[in-house]
């Protein structure tokens, strides 16, 4: 991949239904606080190239690998961290694709007042149709052309909003008399009733959307692929403007929407955005701008779909399964047929679950997030820059980090504040280097050879 399809299908791959339509929802209430919060997401692109980008590519490279798993079945050595790896990948990526999902029916269903299910139904068939035919080029592609559709229908947003509202003086006005405080930092509250900008919130945001995407498997494998050192700067340079473009455009225009809403309310903050764009935006852009909501769910879904489908495949399947070696043909030959099916069953099952949607995509869509951090920050972090990092480590780290992630989540904890996600890296950082302080087992010179 060159810089600009580089830089677009990894922004098209972070940005989601949550982007769109989430978190500018939330922003109707909350104010300017969900604008300056979702700043934070800025840096991202620029973050995971820079820090893993050109190291992924030259060791992949090395080894042949072309998923997150393929390196660490090299760099680990061990079917359990592959086995454990794998089935996390899976179940993580289920849940936040019913959350994608969710979003795509909503929208269809916004729109074109069909039945949530039929729209749940359109939505689902179209994308697991071109995953599953076109494969990773398809989503590549067409992440590029929803990215450019993403940019331009944030600036449509923007101006109808801003028109529609009878200019920035008139919102401004208005939004002072109907939301006080909704220019001041700190309004609204997190999930499980914690304060907006506490610095335990803002230390946990900078974390959960930050740093911590180092350790999402369907980013950091867009390391792997890029042509050239140029190509990753650029890519670097174009998603970090991107990203920019998206997350404060998106933020601002739901901050400004508030007047524009009926007094009754709105059933979800989730079709607040919806309601806007069918409401004051005339048909040539709201159908502009409803394809970028739906590009930022479609390209999430196919990255989703396409690595976990390869991930049974290839590291499930072929590798413990049927103990085929890479190079067999007879097996290869059958793998597009198999990867087919399996991406169609994944959509099913992802569908079912969706069927019966909570009410905010947000919150589902952060907890996968941060049990894909979790799972993978450390062992892919610790893995690329340290020699002693070994497979007891990584999969102390997982068990560790997971284990202490999902008991702050299901408690409802929340010391100073503060995610569960940071609580659950900290410890799975813990458990990883502390395995391998004491751990008396070397690295294995062929393994340095290849990874270092």
């Amino acid at each position: 991949m060159g810089g600009i399809v580089l830089a677009m299908t990894l922004v098209a791959t972070y940005t989601s239904a949550s982007s769109f339509l989430g978190g500018p929802g939330l922003a109707a209430s909350w104010g300017l606080t969900q604008s300056w919060v979702a700043a934070i997401q800025i840096g991202t692109a620029f973050l995971t190239l820079g820090v893993i980008g050109k190291k992924m590519a030259l060791v992949s490279r090395q080894i042949n690998a072309v998923t997150i798993t393929d390196y660490f079945k090299v760099r680990y050595n061990s079917p359990a961290v592959v086995i454990l790896c794998s089935v996390c990948l899976v179940v993580f990526f289920v849940t936040q694709m019913v959350a994608q999902f969710i979003g795509g029916a909503t929208l269809i269903e916004t729109v074109t007042g069909l039945p949530y299910w039929a729209g749940l139904l359109l939505f689902g068939v179209i994308v697991v149709l071109y995953t599953s035919i076109g494969g990773f080029k398809a989503v590549v592609m067409t992440d590029t052309l929803q990215g450019i559709i993403m940019t331009i229908g944030t600036f449509l947003l923007l101006f109808f909003v801003i028109r529609a509202g009878g200019g920035m003086t008139e919102i401004t006005s208005n939004l002072d008399a109907m939301n006080p405080g909704w220019n001041l930092l700190g309004k609204g509250e997190f999930s499980g009733g914690l304060s907006t900008l506490s610095p335990g919130y803002m230390i946990s945001f900078w974390v959960l959307v930050g740093v911590g995407v180092l350790g999402l498997p369907q980013t950091a494998v867009r390391g792997m692929g890029f042509k050239d050192t140029q190509s990753m700067h650029r890519a670097m340079l174009y998603g970090t403007i991107v990203v920019g473009i998206l997350m404060i455009g998106m933020h601002f225009a739901g901050a400004l929407t508030l007047p524009l809403l009926p007094e009754e309310g709105i059933a979800s903050t989730d079709q607040v955005i919806p309601y806007v764009v069918l409401n004051y935006m005339p048909a040539w852009a709201a159908g502009l701008f409803l394809a970028a909501p739906l590009a930022a769910v479609m390209s999430t879904v196919s990255s989703l779909l396409i690595l976990a489908s390869a991930t049974i495949i290839k590291e499930l399947y072929i590798t413990y399964i049927v103990k085929a070696d890479s190079s067999d043909e007879k097996i290869n030959k059958k793998v597009p047929k198999y990867s087919f099916m399996i991406t169609v069953i994944l959509g099913i099952v992802v569908f079912i679950f969706a069927l019966s949607p909570p009410d905010i995509i947000v919150w589902i869509n952060l907890f996968a997030m941060g049990g894909l951090e979790a799972t993978f920050f450390w062992p892919l972090i610790g893995g690329l820059y340290w020699k002693k990092g070994n497979s007891t480590c990584c999969i102390w780290s997982i068990v560790v980090g997971l284990a202490v992630f999902i008991f702050f989540n299901q408690v409802k904890i929340a010391p100073f504040n503060i995610h569960e996600i940071v609580f659950g890296l900290l410890a799975g950082g813990a458990a990883y280097f502390i395995a391998g302080a004491v751990s008396k087992k070397e690295p294995d010179p062929e393994m340095i050879k290849k990874c270092f």
